[in-house]
């Protein structure tokens, strides 16, 4: 699927793709930085109903959130790991198959420890300033 939309048009966009793809509990985002990711995530949050979001965890690596709908999600920036060595150290590896929502900023990173079943989204930031998402 694929879909090109605007900053106003986010808060939809995001219960699109959650509604069509809840079930699986991995869902990993590749894009550039500055593309949209952590805002992608943070919408998808509140969508959820976590109340504590506020930034990537580029420095804590993994967050931990409670949700009024889902339970537990964790939020992950692997952005400053080398690779999977770095991941596994990190605990990545048991949030990953916590049973959880994880949702993964920079999954490249450690590609090899990723479940089978997740869910792929790229975001590209187009010339016009809008974004597509593509899953």
């Amino acid at each position: 699927m694929e879909i090109i939309f605007g900053i106003d048009e986010l808060k939809s966009v995001v219960q699109r793709v959650w509604q069509e793809n809840k079930q699986y509990k991995v869902w990993l985002f590749f894009a550039n930085m500055g593309s949209g990711k952590t805002t992608f995530i943070n919408a998808l949050c509140k969508y959820l109903e976590i109340e504590d979001v506020s930034s990537s965890p580029t420095f804590s690596i993994i967050n931990e959130y409670k949700s009024n709908v889902v339970d537990t999600v964790y939020h992950l920036d692997l952005y400053r790991l080398k690779d999977a060595e770095d991941a596994i150290d990190a605990g990545v590896e048991d949030i990953l198959y916590s049973k959880n929502y994880c949702f993964v900023e920079w999954p490249e990173k450690a590609l090899d420890l990723m479940p089978n079943d997740t869910l792929n989204i790229t975001i590209e930031l187009m010339n016009d300033g809008k974004r597509k998402i593509i899953y």
